[in-house]
């Protein structure tokens, strides 16, 4: 009998960027590292409904060989997995633990109540921030826990910061490209800033896996703009820092419903420089306002312009600032945040 079984998107053969893969393979990185390779074995939910009877068999098999269930499902995927792990689980009586990504939970089960009466059967629920704990407890939850996101990443040295900038001051997004991440937003922001400094104090790198079902859209949307905007492809998740370090500042303007802890904004912390976010749902929770960057109103172009404004007037402090950042990333490596998950284990 084998210590841990995990169940989530790993999506084995292939090389998928997304928040949920990223985190699951991060968090099953860490638990092999924790108890040896033997102890942990994973069932990949890759293939959905092609791989059904197969799948329902395996977690069958894990729960039989496995003292702990660790399921990390997208939304479509809590609706099949936590009945399911509930009944197999029925004579067996091991620990079932539920890792959210993302930050939808609360706002599903306002709507699918059904799925409240088998989650709170599990052993504990790992969320990614204290506002989603306290929104979970007050649907009568006693079994959460706060385990913030985390990535495995190399945080800068102070001899290794960046303290040189000239004009145009160059600024990214680091995230899933698609209209709901407000790529559109920061490339308008940053337009406007500029037109209205007649010159040119900021130029807008995007990078990231662009949306399958979005690729016409931003076609369209890079079509006629300036030259000092540009997209530069994807970059591994294990090297968002080498290339996040060069730049000034990191841009997060999304209105993505299922938002949680973004994995860029670690990123950002990691190499000492600010960011520039909304204030959609659990952004304020991460970003401090004037300690570690802005937060402006969602979908709001001009209070986003105007903290872009402020970025740029207060360049100087964000340069002296960028130790004070570095500080606070060492609490989100995997090594650290796991240890919730740690002590809740058979």
């Amino acid at each position: 009998m084998n210590k841990v079984c995990v169940i989530g998107h790993f999506g084995f053969g292939e090389e998928l960027l997304n928040g949920q893969t990223v985190k699951t393979k991060i968090i099953t990185k860490e638990l092999k590292k924790q108890f040896g390779t033997d102890e942990i074995s994973v069932i990949d939910t890759h293939g959905g409904k092609k791989e059904i009877f197969k799948l329902m068999f395996n977690i069958y098999q894990a729960i039989k060989r496995s003292k702990n269930i660790i399921m990390m499902p997208a939304q479509n995927g809590v609706q099949f997995f936590s009945p399911l792990l509930y009944f197999c689980n029925y004579f067996y009586h091991k620990r079932i633990h539920y890792v959210v990504i993302g930050g939808w939970l609360p706002e599903l089960l306002e709507k699918k109540t059904w799925l409240k009466k088998y989650l709170k059967k599990f052993y504990g629920i790992y969320v990614e921030t204290n506002t989603m704990k306290l929104a979970l407890e007050k649907q009568g939850f006693k079994n959460i826990y706060v385990m913030a996101n985390c990535k495995e990443l190399h945080i800068l040295k102070d001899n290794e910061l960046i303290f040189s900038y000239a004009e145009p001051y160059k600024l990214c997004t680091f995230s899933r490209v698609m209209k709901q991440k407000g790529i559109e937003d920061a490339i308008e922001a940053v337009i406007q800033v500029n037109n209205k400094m007649g010159k040119v104090i900021f130029s807008l790198d995007i990078y990231g896996q662009i949306d399958s079902e979005q690729i016409e859209w931003f076609k369209d949307t890079m079509k006629n703009v300036p030259t000092y905007i540009n997209y530069c492809g994807e970059v591994p998740f294990d090297k968002s820092t080498d290339v996040l370090r060069d730049y000034f500042a990191l841009l997060f303007p999304t209105y993505y419903f299922g938002e949680g802890f973004a994995g860029t904004l670690i990123d950002a912390l990691a190499v000492g420089i600010p960011v520039v976010a909304s204030d959609w749902r659990y952004n304020p929770d991460i970003v401090k306002e004037n300690k570690t960057g802005y937060i402006f109103k969602t979908k709001d172009l001009q209070d986003f312009q105007s903290k872009l404004m402020e970025l740029y007037k207060e360049k100087e402090f964000w340069i002296h600032n960028k130790k004070s950042i570095l500080s606070t990333a060492n609490e989100y490596l995997p090594c650290n945040v796991i240890k919730t998950l740690l002590n809740q284990l058979d």
